[in-house]
């Protein structure tokens, strides 16, 4: 069984590894454009000039933070054979929403713009087979469907990394090859007035690290522009939760070895929230304990193969159809605010095999990656695109 998800290699100086990624995804980088100057237009009424300008606001603050980062983001626009201020657009597209409909004084549930999701972490005899196991379900605006890529990122001497992104983004979710997976959920808002970097950005810098407190220390300690999630799991069996706003940071552990999250805080509520906080998501409320509930009956399986279909099994669950933890598009919705579930993933943390669906789970299987996450520096360096992946476990 073959997939359409792009799968990207990439190697070499940063510069080179943008170009490499610009050229293997150009066609599907013109669409994710092409969308977002859509939606951008309905949602703001920001027209894509605008959008560019805009964008152009957070190129100091991250080429004084991450400057090897924007070095890629600079290589992909060269190799795309676009502007690099349409590339940052794509890596902030959300901070952008949340900084235009907060001007026009529209209401969280206007804004509709944070990533959704669904995050898991097993460890600690979670799973039946003694593995320790994270993913998620990765839900976002339906349109975007078809801009999906999974890169394995080659940067020696950093850990090499395999990402799920919309086609032009630098980080998002993934695993590196020190064991550390990152897994994220939107948890809407922007409040304080400091401009912060963008998830892209921080989400990449944490996937950069080697050593787990130097992830979390990234983490919590780089000012965000807006509020997010972090699930981070290491291959040594440790997981934690991190609630991070622009001004400050919350944090959950397993509960015997399982932890979920979605889109509301589940940690405690920002005080700048308190009193009047409402759930951007509140479809949340339901998908983390359904979820939960289901990935706990993981821990009677036997072998890897019943983990794996417990996994999806849980992650398909339609409680709430459409907006379930398995989403799917609701035509009532403008067709740019259609959301979906664009992507399943698990990765092993024990052995480093990869899992990602094509798609929502309910209807389609999880479909091992070509690369393994503990590949990491001084493996082969084989640029490739278009890569089918094998449905083996």
């Amino acid at each position: 069984m073959t997939t359409t998800i792009r799968t990207i290699e990439i190697a070499g100086s940063p510069h080179e590894r943008g170009r490499q990624y610009g050229e293997a995804a150009a066609d599907l980088i013109a669409l994710a454009i092409a969308y977002y100057e859509e939606a951008f237009a309905q949602q703001t009424g920001m027209v894509w000039a605008a959008v560019r300008r805009h964008a152009a606001t957070w190129m100091p603050r991250s080429r004084t933070a991450a400057p090897e980062i924007l070095e890629e983001l600079e290589g992909i626009a060269a190799g795309s054979g676009r502007d690099v201020l349409d590339l940052m657009a794509l890596n902030v597209r959300g901070e952008l929403i949340y900084d235009q409909t907060r001007r026009e004084g529209q209401s969280e549930e206007q804004r509709d713009s944070s990533d959704g999701c669904t995050s898991f972490s097993l460890t600690a005899g979670a799973a039946g087979d003694g593995h320790t196991y994270a993913g998620q379900n990765w839900d976002w605006r339906a349109g975007t469907q078809d801009t999906v890529v999974v890169v394995r990122v080659v940067q020696d001497p950093l850990p090499t990394l395999i990402m799920q992104l919309e086609a032009g983004q630098v980080g998002r979710h993934g695993a590196n090859s020190a064991g550390i997976a990152l897994n994220a959920n939107g948890l809407g808002g922007r409040f304080g007035q400091s401009t912060g970097l963008p998830q892209t950005f921080i989400r990449r810098m944490a996937l950069n690290q080697s050593e787990l407190p130097d992830a979390i220390n990234t983490l919590v300690r780089t000012p965000a522009h807006i509020a997010s999630n972090a699930l981070l799991t290491d291959r040594s069996g440790f997981a934690i939760d991190l609630e991070i706003t622009p001004d400050g940071v919350d944090w959950l552990y397993p509960d015997e070895g399982l932890l979920v999250h979605g889109n509301h805080y589940q940690a405690s509520v920002p005080p700048q929230l308190a009193g009047r906080y409402r759930p951007v998501s509140a479809d949340s409320l339901f998908r983390v304990p359904r979820a939960r509930d289901a990935l706990a009956r993981v821990r009677g399986t036997a072998d890897r193969d019943s983990v794996l279909d417990g996994i999806r099994t849980a992650m398909s669950d339609h409680l709430g159809y459409p907006e379930s933890v398995c989403t799917h598009p609701d035509e009532r919705r403008p067709a740019v605010r259609r959301w979906s579930t664009l992507l399943s993933s698990c990765v092993d943390l024990t052995t480093g095999d990869y899992f990602v669906t094509n798609g929502t789970p309910c209807d389609h299987p999880y479909e091992k990656l070509p690369w393994n996450v503990f590949d990491g520096p001084g493996s082969r360096h084989t640029i490739s695109s278009h890569l089918p992946m094998e449905a083996q476990r």
